[in-house]
């Protein structure tokens, strides 16, 4: 008869005790839906659905995520996939893996390190990095902690002498490249944020004190941290955040309705890197901002927070890149969330994806380090999917991989 204790000795495991309060909380977690699980959990609400949410019915918020979730796979078998290499390139120059950090305002709402947490650890990956005009750190912030590939994404001012000054101050930090964002001309129905009465920054009221008092590891680091501005404005003679605004009245004030086509010339007369347009959701859009020789087009949809009812991004790229492709590089933004996914969007025709809430939940979760483990997740799922369809390389993705909904 087996000695019991011998065979339970054998099966037995502990595992060892981790003393970091961040990986214990990690540990819990093995995809970007655990971590915005997590990120629920320790935000307040207002601050949560402010990330979470989309416009009006948020359809389009839905259909990111699930045009990539209907598109099936044609995998190859036995095609020697020992050496799998996700490394690409865009804007010609080498990256880790296919993947570019969106640009997102106020991410010091989740953590305090926000933006700098996030552009560290972009850095270390080897991805790009975007800031956004409405950040709640400076340009100048940003590149004092990190020698990685920074992108500035410019919002049209009415003020066009305010934009210039921005970016004479990116040319002068070194960033890369402008992101022209186009589909702000007035800010999309957030409804999460009318029902919370969210502005920026966050007002205090009794909701907000109970909601803090639910949630006091957040508003423990929230008060202590520096106040939150509108970082790249202060100084200028607009509202800065000093006190709290309502975003959509701070964009209607400020924002210019009137942009055009002649602005995005404009802007490469005063900027001589590459420029991008972010926020193409027609086919037509994109050949003609490829016709006036911007150095890519970003797909996106605003993250759904703009129109409602808009086209998911992933479902508008084959039909872009059998226009365009070969001449302007194609970022499809919007709904990722796996590498997988990644995968999907060159495959079907990108130069690259980009992502926002992704890795947001990831510093809402565990900051610079949640960051971290996303984008070592993205990338990992890259090379995995690869190995399982038989490809290789980045170069090796092509359509003839993809089942997709005709």
């Amino acid at each position: 008869m087996a000695n019991p204790y011998k065979t339970l000795r054998s099966v037995v495991r502990f595992r060892p005790i981790e003393t970091d309060r961040l990986e214990r909380r990690l540990a819990k977690a093995a995809s970007v839906a655990d971590l915005r699980a997590i990120a629920r959990r320790r935000l307040p609400r207002g601050v949560f659905d402010y990330v979470d949410g989309g416009a009006e019915d948020e359809r389009t918020l839905a259909a990111n995520s699930a045009a990539y979730a209907a598109a099936g796979w044609r995998p190859r078998v036995l095609n020697e996939v020992e050496h799998v290499d996700v490394a690409s390139t865009v804007l010609g120059r080498p990256l880790a893996f296919p993947l570019v950090l969106a640009p997102v305002g106020f991410p010091r709402l989740l953590h305090p390190d926000g933006e700098l947490a996030a552009a560290r650890a972009a850095a270390r990956a080897d991805v790009p990095y975007t800031l956004s005009t409405m950040s709640s750190r400076s340009i100048e912030e940003v590149r004092a902690v990190s020698d990685g590939r920074l992108w500035f994404q410019v919002y049209a001012w009415r003020d066009r002498g305010l934009v210039k000054e921005m970016v004479e101050r990116a040319k002068a930090a070194d960033f890369e490249a402008l992101v022209l964002t186009v589909d702000t001309a007035v800010l999309g129905r957030r409804e999460r944020d009318v029902r919370r009465g969210f502005s920026m920054p966050p007002s205090i009221g009794l909701g907000t004190i109970v909601d803090g008092a639910l949630h006091p590891g957040w508003t423990w680091s929230f008060v202590r941290s520096e106040p939150v501005r509108f970082a790249n404005v202060t100084g200028s003679g607009v509202a800065d955040g000093s006190t709290p605004v309502v975003i959509s009245e701070f964009i209607h004030e400020q924002f210019d309705p009137a942009l055009s086509w002649a602005d995005v010339d404009w802007l490469r007369s005063i900027w001589d890197g590459p420029v991008m347009v972010k926020g193409i959701g027609r086919l037509e859009d994109a050949v003609q901002a490829s016709e006036i020789g911007v150095d890519a087009v970003v797909l996106s949809n605003h993250g759904g927070r703009q129109l409602d009812g808009a086209p998911a991004t992933f479902s508008l790229l084959p039909s872009v890149a059998d226009a365009i492709g070969g001449r302007t590089e194609i970022i499809c933004d919007g709904g990722i969330r796996r590498g997988s996914d990644i995968v999907k969007a060159v495959a079907a025709g990108a130069t690259a994806a980009m992502a926002g809430r992704a890795y947001l939940w990831g510093l809402a979760a565990a900051g610079e380090l949640g960051v971290q483990r996303v984008l070592e997740w993205l990338e990992a799922d890259m090379v995995r999917t690869m190995s399982l369809l038989g490809v290789t390389s980045v170069a090796d993705l092509d359509r003839s991989l993809l089942e997709l909904d005709p």
